[in-house]
């Protein structure tokens, strides 16, 4: 007697895209030094508000523990233009890709900006997710085997309600929740930006820098409207 087979069609699957792109890395890098370093900048009179408030002695203990220094927009700077245009494009085509009729809207950056984390330690960033925007990404400058690194959540709210106990949370299964990435120098990434994400902390032994960016699929009629309306 034949046995039941059983067909198995996996379904609702979230995606994580990555590809190498070394040769971006020198120039990156020093198109974000200089944003670094006005982040840097920026952060001082707070640094010296945790100075009066814990005290000269406590806050050499701690100096910039935890903190992460955020740019202002890198749109539009030349050194990172193959860059911009890249992701641009290929967000474009990943949102064709998943079935969405993207002959009717453009993506446009929401966000696009470089951090670095304390060099005290404790840099982190805790689950989060970019709303109002579709595709999301990363762009590793400064890491190793020794910073901190991405990790990635079950974005599916009835998965996470009724989660059972894995057998092996070493393996990556149907049951698997959480995935980590281990990025290298010039490892570019994209998601979806509903999926939940987070940073781990980050011990401070080595520099941990890298490109973020968040972009939009606007319909093609309001940007024809709002040039009408000029």
């Amino acid at each position: 007697m034949a046995k039941d087979i059983m067909n198995t069609e996996i379904h609702f699957g979230c995606p994580i895209y990555s590809i190498e792109k070394p040769e971006w890395l020198n120039s990156a890098i020093k198109a974000t030094d200089k944003f670094i370093d006005e982040a840097y900048k920026r952060e001082k009179p707070k640094l010296k508000e945790r100075e009066k408030f814990l005290g000269k002695q406590d806050f050499k203990k701690v100096k910039d523990h935890g903190w992460s220094y955020h740019s202002t927009p890198l749109n539009g700077d030349p050194l990172l233009k193959e860059m911009e245009q890249y992701i641009g494009q290929t967000s474009w085509n990943l949102m064709d890709e998943w079935g969405f009729d993207m002959k009717q809207y453009t993506m446009f950056f929401t966000e696009f900006w470089v951090q670095e984390f304390a060099k005290a330690g404790g840099g982190h960033h805790d689950t989060h997710i970019h709303w109002d925007n579709h595709v999301s990404g990363f762009y590793f400058l400064k890491c190793s085997d020794k910073t901190s690194f991405p990790l990635f959540h079950d974005p599916r709210p009835g998965a996470m309600m009724t989660k059972l106990p894995l057998k092996d949370k070493t393996k990556i299964s149907m049951g698997t929740d959480i995935i980590n990435y281990r990025p290298k120098p010039g490892t570019l990434i994209f998601f979806p930006s509903y999926m939940p994400h987070q940073y781990a902390v980050d011990d401070g032994v080595e520099p941990f820098r890298f490109i973020h960016f968040n972009l939009q699929a606007v319909r093609n009629m309001i940007l024809e409207s709002y040039k009408g309306m000029k």
